[in-house]
Order: C-alpha cells, then structure tokens, then sequence
C-alpha cells in the first residue's frame, strides 16, 4: 500500500491550506500550470472570485458562501506565496499589517477615544484617518491613491466622494439632475453631428454624472447596476418561459410579442409584491 501523502496528516487551518500552495509551487513536484503563474494572471482569478462572493450574498445563497469564501481565501495565499519566493513579503507580514491598520483605524475599540459616536461620525473619522495616512506616503491629491483598476462606475463614486470632501460638489440633487439634462442634450447633439470618439465621450459623461445623481440619492451604483441586470435575467428568462409554452425560442419571436410577454412577466412580479 502506498504510504500516505503527509499533507492530510496536517491540522485542519489556514497552516494546511499554505502548505497546500507551496506543495501546488514546488519547483521539481508542484503543478505545471501553476508553477506557470505570476501575479499578474492570477490577479483577474482573484476579482472573480470577491464578486463570486458578493454575488452568493447578494442571492443569500448561504450555502454557497462558505465555499466562496474559501475561494477568496485562497487568492491572498497564492499572491503570498509567490511574493515569498520573489521575497518581496510573507503571509505574516500582510496579517501583520492588516491587523496594525484595524488597530490604527479604530482607536474608539483599540484606544482611549470613546465609542459614544454615530455611525456617520465614526466614517468621518476613518476617512480623515485614511487621510493622515495618504499623506505619510506623500499622497497630496484628493484623489491620489484611488485604485485605476476598480470597476469604473465604482471608482467614478469613489472619485467624486473624494472630490466632495474638499467641497467640488453640488449642493443637492436637483442641480445634478439639472447637469444630466445638460449632458443628455449634448449626447443627443453628438449623435446627429459628431463621430464615434465625440459620442463616447458624452456617453461618458452622461454615466459619470448618472453616478453623481446616485451619490446624492444615497444609492451605490455598482449595487444598483448588478440589482437591475438580476431584473433583467429574471424578466427575460420569464419571457423565454413563456415563449417556451408556445412552442417558440427569442429568436422565433419579434419585438412585439416580447415586449407584451414582458409586461405580462412584470405584472406578475408587482403581484406578487
């Protein structure tokens, strides 16, 4: 009988999972197509999987989230591991610095500020404290620091709460629907008279202020947009069944008879609450 591979002999805990990648890195009896990966091909892996969670939250698929979870998990190992091996830094090192910035950043549980604050005063002072500390790495900008590759309309909310902070912000709402009328006149205006790169970038103004709008609402765009493309599969894939009890597919269809079974699908949602 083959002798047991020592790995299971290992206790249960994040010490085993890191054993597993250094076993999956290995140089002479890893895996190949691991030993084939850097940093810069795991990094899309690593975005899938922290929206894989988001999305198992979002459906309240609890049980999915603990595997989720463990996916997500499994990234900072792999990014840890091949940051041993070039020696740049150790798991312990980034559990060492996640721990100290927690520490740092709330002083209300781990210092002497009290903890008689709001919820809204309390991010006030994470915020001026991520500040501070923008500044120690000589981060002058408002906006210097902000991640270029988050997903865009995510970092066009981050960009303009940024740029609010230091007061470059309309007053309320209604001037900001005012502006969306605006850039909707000048899209409108591209489209009839400019070219490709012109419209893209009214386009692009148009969902920037979009944006805006839902920072004064108090509306997350990202949320809203993942929210309203789960409407749309809903309400498609009930078109779809519909179609299916007609003996039909989409693209046995037209327009009109979808749009109609659309509306059908939509009632019945706002009946049953």
């Amino acid at each position: 009988m083959p002798e047991q591979d020592p790995i299971f002999d290992i206790p249960e805990g994040i010490a085993r999972l890191r054993q597993i990648m250094r076993r999956l890195r290995d140089p002479e009896t890893g895996c190949p197509w691991d030993l084939e990966q850097d940093f810069a091909s795991i990094a899309p892996y690593t975005i899938e999987e922290g929206y894989e969670v988001a999305d198992a939250i979002e459906r309240r698929a609890w049980d999915e989230l603990e595997g989720e979870l463990g996916d997500l998990m499994f990234q900072t190992v792999y990014h840890t591991q091949m940051a041993e091996e070039a020696g740049l830094f150790s798991f312990d090192s980034v559990v060492r610095a996640i721990s100290d910035k927690m520490i740092a950043r709330h002083p209300h549980v781990f210092g002497e500020e009290s903890r008689d604050k709001s919820a809204e005063q309390q991010t006030a002072d994470w915020e001026a404290i991520k500040a501070t500390e923008r500044a120690g790495k000589e981060q002058k900008g408002a906006l210097d620091g902000l991640t270029a590759n988050l997903p865009a309309l995510l970092r066009a909310y981050k960009l303009q709460k940024r740029a609010a902070r230091v007061g470059f912000d309309w007053p309320d709402a209604e001037d900001v629907l005012a502006k969306i009328a605006e850039e909707a006149n000048e899209l409108t205006e591209a489209r009839d008279s400019l070219g490709a790169d012109e419209i893209e970038e009214e386009f692009g103004d148009l969902l920037f202020v979009m944006v805006n709008l839902g920072r004064h609402l108090g509306v997350e765009p990202e949320a809203a947009l993942r929210r309203a493309n789960a409407k749309f599969t809903r309400r498609f894939k009930g078109v779809e069944d519909k179609l299916a009890v007609r003996g039909k597919r989409p693209q046995d269809s037209d327009l009109t008879e979808m749009d109609a079974l659309w509306d059908e699908v939509k009632a019945l949602e706002k009946d049953r609450g």
